[in-house]
Order: C-alpha cells, then sequence, then structure tokens
C-alpha cells in the first residue's frame, strides 16, 4: 500500500524537536549525531544497509504515526497500537477492540509521506496486561542475542530490527535470503516464542569480486 498524499517536508529543527518531544530512543539508535546548526546532520551507517536519509526517514514516520494516533480519541481509547518503520515500509502491531479500528490506523499511516508500504498486524482483542508486555521485552532481549550467532560472513546482527507482541516475534530489516532464513530460525528456538513472521525486504548477495 502506497500513500498517495504529498505533502512539503518540514524544516529539519521542527522534525526534530518532534522527535525529541515524543520521547523516542536515542535518534537512529545511536548510530547518528543530529548537527542542528546549519541544519546538517550526519550518520554512521557502518552497520545499516539504509542511507542515513532512509534512516531519520523510518525515525520521522513513527512520530507522525504515533501523533496521529494520539491524536484521534477514537483510536487510542479502543485499541494500543504502534507503528515501526524499517525502509519505509511499516509494520502496525497492538491490539484493537475491532479490525476496523486497526483498519483505519492503517489507512492513516499508509497516507503519510515516504511510506511505501504497511503491514497491519494488528490482533482483535484487549490489551496486553504488564506481565505479557515484560514478557515480549524479554523475548526481543533474548532474541537479538539468538541472532548473534548466525554464521555467515559479512551478517551483522544489527541490521534486523525485532519487535515482539504477545510472543509473536516480527523481523524486519535489509537482508539476503540466507540472512533472513538463518535469523529467524535462530529465533524460533527462543523460548516463549509462539511464531516468527518475516517482513524483510530481501537484496541480492554481494558477490566476491574476481582478482585482476
Amino acid at each position: 500500500m502506497t500513500g498517495q498524499r504529498k505533502a512539503p517536508r518540514a524544516p529539519l529543527m521542527l522534525l526534530l524537536l518532534t522527535i525529541a518531544a515524543a520521547a523516542l530512543p536515542t535518534l537512529l539508535s545511536g548510530c547518528a549525531a543530529v548537527v542542528v546548526a546549519g541544519a546538517t546532520y550526519s550518520a554512521a551507517v557502518v552497520y545499516d544497509r539504509r542511507s542515513a536519509d532512509v534512516v531519520l526517514d523510518d525515525e520521522v514516520i513513527e512520530v507522525q504515526a504515533r501523533n496521529a494516533y494520539l491524536g484521534n480519541p477514537d483510536l487510542h481509547k479502543h485499541s494500543q497500537l504502534r507503528a515501526t518503520s524499517y525502509a519505509h515500509t511499516v509494520l502496525i502491531t497492538g491490539q484493537a477492540e475491532s479490525p476496523q479500528i486497526a483498519d483505519r490506523f492503517a489507512r492513516v499511516v499508509a497516507q503519510l509521506p515516504k511510506v511505501k508500504q504497511v503491514y497491519n498486524e494488528a490482533e482483535v482483542g484487549p490489551k496486553l496486561s504488564l506481565s505479557q508486555i515484560s514478557q515480549d521485552a524479554l523475548i526481543t532481549s533474548r532474541a537479538k542475542l539468538a541472532i548473534q550467532s548466525v554464521n555467515i560472513p559479512g551478517f551483522d546482527t544489527l541490521r534486523v530490527k525485532v519487535i515482539t507482541e504477545n510472543g509473536v516475534v516480527y523481523l524486519m530489516g535489509l537482508v539476503t535470503p540466507e540472512e533472513g532464513d538463518a535469523a529467524a530460525e535462530k529465533v524460533r528456538r527462543v523460548p516463549g516464542v509462539k511464531r516468527v513472521v518475516k517482513i524483510f525486504e530481501y537484496i541480492e548477495p554481494q558477490r566476491p569480486t574476481d582478482p585482476a
């Protein structure tokens, strides 16, 4: 699903202030340094296959989605949803009282600038308990640790984003088919995991350069 509405991009200063106000984790997962003076920024993307611009786009998409969600009482009063963006692809997880509520949020997200595709994986049911939320956090930590044991030349664990919701683990990232399958297989063995859903964007593996 691709957003059709076009909107001018806000100044970088405004976007950065919006991100800070939303109390998100450190911008670009600690891999970027933002320089407000001169409205420029730089990012260390050695371990990320996304460009610095796309990493920033994903952060902005998540902030805009969160603001749209919290700004609509009919949505957040009857659901517990969140949007995770990776390479302009957005995953919606959480719980909603009805499919219509989840679909409504998915349509809103799909219309945000830069969003190219939306996966609506929201469940119909009550909000998660604090104990389940804690269990999901533990599963996420264990899944990330398990992925570190993937033994593929050139593979980096930081290229896989892990989201856990009610025991279901979603994997996002720019990976080769071999990397994606290996990561998913490791996560399936983690205690407490009910199911693994791959939402990868696949790339071609790099072939060794023939010596001159």
